[in-house]
């Protein structure tokens, strides 16, 4: 397997350097050169193998060439025996056709484990291999930092750096990141939202010099192993609801919008998929262009939802790559004007093409409390507000009661207590490995909106 940048400048490239390298040097986001087929009879043996098992057949065709099988089920194993499940990723159902699956199951809590917790290991296993080593600096609006710092904390040839809003996170949140007591691992309280940091991550990566002197590296979306490994979940659910004998539909709260974008990977590859639904906060830039078929940038608002408190969301510019026909000129035509104008817009035959399977929702605090609520007294759940973000959208835009709805629960509802207890009024407790979080101490450091502070520091760290 070969992957191109989404901009169209940047070199192809195979599988490992496609890892280490995160952002295409064009500033593009790298994707496959061209999807591979799930197995005629794939969903069937799904439907009852062991999750890792379903994860290997389904991550092999991207990765093969770059390490052997063996090598690399071993790796996929060693990830999700660190999950608290034994099916990795549970099945929960409500009534009606909609089912939560439960993303939440990994050692910090939210489903950026699934992927994170494979890619802190293909990480260490292909430096090992090249005898190098890399600075990985992300941001994170929430769950990304923690489960990176999780994945590659004490790995040899890794110094992770990660940079969050300052006071736009929440405190389990925090804490899960400044309380990690590993020599590698720094974290930056940044005066600005989260896309501020993704902008500042941004722009290391487009200073070459800085970028070549500390060999830089992402686990953000933008690392294309991220959504390999997301994939997985969207075949298993399927399989497990249907076999993959009819369609299933999927709403997902989305943030930075690799998540959903995973899905409609899987769905590339021949997933039968009915519907996706985005379910938006108060930021909304993506449901007002499912509506309006124009992007529009508008200020952060803080929500109870701070994971999805974005308005730039990265992974978009992969599906316009698809949309665009893989004309990776037009994509960074339009994404220059992105930046300049603050808006693009879709002619009528690209957004054709999403209006058969994609739909979207704005669910705001209120709401979202509500639903929290609801789903508590009627089903004896507790969910986080990104969850319940999700099942609001899925119930607003569902459009066919007889396909099965998959809600993806994206978070324990115990990262969010305050927002749950106010909903429910229970306050989630953190897990037994977790129950001490607040009683440890605290390291990071707090930085201005400023590329070159920021630059500075990182390398401070790794003199």
């Amino acid at each position: 397997m070969k992957y191109v940048s989404s901009r169209g400048a940047a070199p192809v490239l195979e599988f490992g350097d496609v890892l280490l390298t995160g952002l295409a040097r064009d500033g593009g986001l790298y994707l496959p050169e061209s999807w591979p087929a799930l197995a005629p009879d794939a969903l069937e043996r799904a439907a009852t193998a062991s999750y890792t098992d379903t994860a290997v057949e389904v991550m092999w065709p991207f990765v093969e060439g770059s390490m052997g099988h063996d090598t690399f089920a071993e790796l996929v194993a060693d990830a999700y025996a660190t999950f608290d499940h034994p099916e990795v990723v549970p099945l929960r159902k409500l009534g009606e056709g909609l089912v939560l699956a439960e993303l939440f199951h990994g050692p910090t809590l939210a489903f950026k484990d699934i992927a994170l917790q494979l890619v802190g290991r293909l990480f260490a296993h292909e430096l090992e291999r090249r005898g190098e080593h890399v600075t990985i600096v992300g941001a994170t609006s929430g769950d990304t930092g923690s489960a990176a710092i999780e994945a590659c904390r004490d790995r040899p040839g890794i110094e992770i750096v990660i940079l969050h809003p300052n006071g736009r996170v929440s405190d389990v949140q925090r804490r899960q990141m400044t309380t990690v007591d590993a020599p590698n691992v720094h974290n930056l309280a940044v005066d600005g939202t989260f896309d501020d940091c993704q902008d500042l991550v941004k722009a290391l990566f487009a200073d070459e010099p800085f970028r070549d002197r500390v060999n830089l590296s992402a686990v953000n979306s933008i690392n294309w192993a991220r959504v390999m490994a997301q994939i997985v979940y969207y075949v298993t659910s399927v399989a497990r609801l249907t076999a993959g004998a009819s369609p299933v539909s999927f709403a997902v709260p989305t943030g930075n919008f690799g998540n959903v974008f995973a899905g409609y990977g899987a769905q590339r590859m021949g997933l039968p998929v009915a519907q996706f639904v985005v379910g938006s906060n108060a930021n909304d830039i993506l449901t007002r262009f499912l509506d309006s078929a124009v992007m529009e940038m508008r200020a952060v608002e803080p929500t109870l939802s701070p994971s999805m408190d974005i308005q730039v969301s990265s992974n978009f510019e992969r599906l316009l790559f698809e949309l665009y026909g893989r004309d990776g000129a037009a994509v960074a035509e339009t994404m220059l004007a992105f930046r300049a104008d603050g808006r693009f817009g879709l002619d009528s035959d690209q957004m054709g093409l999403l209006a058969e399977h994609w739909s979207g929702a704005r669910i705001d605090d209120a709401a979202t409390t509500a639903i929290m609520g609801e789903v508590y007294r009627r089903d004896g759940v507790l969910v986080d507000p990104h969850t319940a973000v999700g099942l609001g959208a899925a119930a607003r835009c569902r459009q066919d009661p007889s396909v099965p709805m998959v809600a993806l629960a994206t978070a324990h509802p115990a990262k969010f207590p305050d927002a749950v207890e106010a909903a429910t009024g229970v306050r989630p407790a953190l897990p037994g490995p977790l129950a001490d979080l607040f009683e440890r101490p605290e390291r990071f450091d707090e930085v201005p909106l400023d590329s070159q502070v920021i630059r500075a520091t990182i390398e401070s760290y790794l003199s």
